[in-house]
């Protein structure tokens, strides 16, 4: 028996990284997945991979016309994961206004958007989880990432809202704060350059960078009914990152 038997799961950004490690990690449990991406032909082929439980929708998150034609294509979902979110590095004094606002489209509507197409399914199926994806740069600031760091700290004051809004209809309403995860995201926001996190790794406290999946797991958790006095929480996956302040030495 899995832990998330019964569940309808849709997944943003999951075409790869963390949310195609949730996908799959969520159909070993028995949910059937909704794998949601821009990225149409990773996203296929994960569904393919994936098997019956799971399926591909193409959605844009920022786009509020495609969270409708997403809700009508694949129906009543009881969790959702908003995990779609991209990055942008600049000192503030050199930030866009055009990339600034792209980001904010991305993380903090998109993330609006999700919580808010999902709830009267969920209202309708007496309950759900909604697991948003958040950042350490959502508990602490960053240099250079100015745009990045305010779309993960809206990520947070939304999850509460929802969670104090929400509660009393059994939908559950949790953030996840990973540090610094091995993932294509990294790459991407520095146009396609892979970094050696090796250096950055060894300054955390367990002395390594994370892995996808371990993100994954703490995610099934609050998807499950194992999560079900959780609501309105910051669950951090760091690696011992936020332990520390700017005095500490190790």
């Amino acid at each position: 028996m899995g832990r998330l038997d019964g569940k309808a799961a849709l997944i943003t950004g999951a075409a790869r990284g963390q949310g195609a490690a949730t996908a799959r990690r969520f159909v070993e449990e028995g949910a059937r997945v909704i794998i949601t991406d821009v990225l149409d032909d990773e996203g296929k082929q994960l569904a393919d991979e994936l098997g019956d439980a799971a399926q591909f929708q193409h959605l844009d998150v920022s786009e509020e016309d495609e969270w409708a034609a997403t809700i009508d294509a694949v129906g009543q979902v009881t969790v959702l994961v908003n995990n779609a979110g991209i990055l942008h590095f600049a000192p503030l004094a050199d930030t866009k206004l055009a990339d600034y606002e792209r980001v904010i489209r991305v993380n903090q509507i998109g993330t609006f958007l999700g919580m808010r197409a999902v709830v009267p399914g969920m209202i309708a199926a007496g309950g759900g989880s909604i697991i948003n994806t958040s950042s350490i740069e959502g508990l602490a600031a960053a240099p250079t990432l100015v745009a990045y760091t305010a779309s993960k700290f809206a990520i947070r004051g939304m999850t509460k809202v929802a969670a104090l809004e929400l509660g009393g209809k059994g939908i559950r309403v949790n953030s996840v704060h990973p540090g610094m995860i091995d993932t294509q995201m990294l790459p991407t926001a520095l146009g396609g350059i892979n970094v050696d996190l090796t250096r950055v790794g060894k300054r955390l406290p367990l002395r390594r960078v994370g892995e996808a999946e371990e993100i994954a797991s703490l995610i099934v958790f609050l998807a499950s009914d194992e999560s079900s006095y959780c609501t309105g929480a910051e669950f951090v996956a760091d690696g011992g990152a936020t332990a520390s302040h700017a005095l500490s030495v190790t």
